[in-house]
């Protein structure tokens, strides 16, 4: 192998949603323009939505990258979802993805997975080498790590504890014994070591957080971010190692008002429009940033 092979690839895991592809693009296109690193995408779709996808790859100046194309089979998540009328978005099955991610990725240690409303300005290397504690599966951003997101938290109403997640009139969710004010993280940015994920069996354990919330209903939509972070609330607690607050800057799409000072989105290696604001609709903050990284629809079907 010529020493370029010799590399280690960095997997990265993108989901691709039908009506969000061009979310993905920009992510996609964002990672690749700001790092030298092997980079292998793992590109995440239902079967309708995956000859879209690699069309779009393959007639762009994207069509230099290294990826793989999986389909998700939305059957695993049957009878482990409640409806939930409030935000049926959050319902969409490539949510679950990271639920999954052993079964998806079979020879890599370590792989990050990005949710698709986001843009990486700094070199990926740098967060692929975030440390994993021995006997952390996972790390994530918390929600009290940066003073100016606070600001802003608040100012919006924000959930950032797991009162705003979890339905603490629940006995289950009381004898968990977590305090209601302990700090959330969110998990649209998480450096995964898969051995210990398998080990660990957390995909399992997922599983049953969500077939026990089909059956109590211990968080919903209504409250904080869904029903896709609750779970992960549950089974990660105490036991992840923290991203550098830079590597997830977000709540970018809480509101259509707030924005965050020009120098501090420099600064910024990771760029999350996490919330109803998406940079690719109407209202938005900040979308030059997206912008930027967009890449437009070759076949015309995907338009800002």
């Amino acid at each position: 192998e010529s020493p370029e092979e010799m590399e280690e690839e960095i997997p990265v895991v993108i989901c691709a949603a039908a009506g969000r592809m061009g979310a993905a693009i920009a992510a996609i296109s964002s990672i690749y323009s700001n790092t030298e690193a092997n980079v292998l995408f793992y590109i995440v779709g239902l079967k309708n939505t995956i000859p879209h996808i690699r069309k779009w790859i393959e007639n762009s100046k994207l069509k230099e990258i290294k990826f793989k194309v999986v389909e998700f089979n939305p059957m695993v998540l049957k009878g482990k979802i409640r409806q939930d009328a409030a935000r049926p978005e959050l319902l969409q099955p490539l949510n679950f993805v990271r639920f999954y991610l052993p079964l998806l990725i079979q020879k890599h240690e370590k792989v990050i997975y990005l949710d698709d409303d986001i843009i990486v300005q700094g070199d990926i290397q740098e967060l692929y080498e975030t440390k994993l504690a021995p006997g952390h599966a996972a790390a994530f951003s918390d929600d009290c790590d940066l003073p100016s997101t606070h600001e802003m938290v608040r100012s919006v109403g924000m959930q950032n504890t797991y009162m705003g997640f979890l339905d603490y009139r629940k006995q289950a969710i009381r004898d968990l014994g977590i305090s209601p004010s302990t700090c959330s993280f969110n998990p649209g940015v998480i450096v995964a070591n898969m051995t210990e994920w398998k080990h660990q069996r957390l995909t399992k354990q997922l599983e049953k957080w969500m077939q026990r919330n089909v059956e109590e209903n211990l968080y919903s939509s209504t409250l904080g971010g869904g029903v896709a972070t609750s779970p992960m609330l549950i089974v990660f607690h105490g036991k992840y190692s923290a991203i550098n607050p830079m590597w997830h800057i977000r709540h970018l799409g809480w509101s259509p008002d707030t924005r965050y000072s020009e120098h501090f989105l420099q600064e910024a290696k990771l760029l999350h429009w996490n919330g109803r604001y998406k940079p690719w609709d109407y209202p938005s903050v900040h979308t030059d940033l997206w912008e930027n990284w967009f890449i437009p629809d070759p076949s015309g079907k995907f338009k800002l």
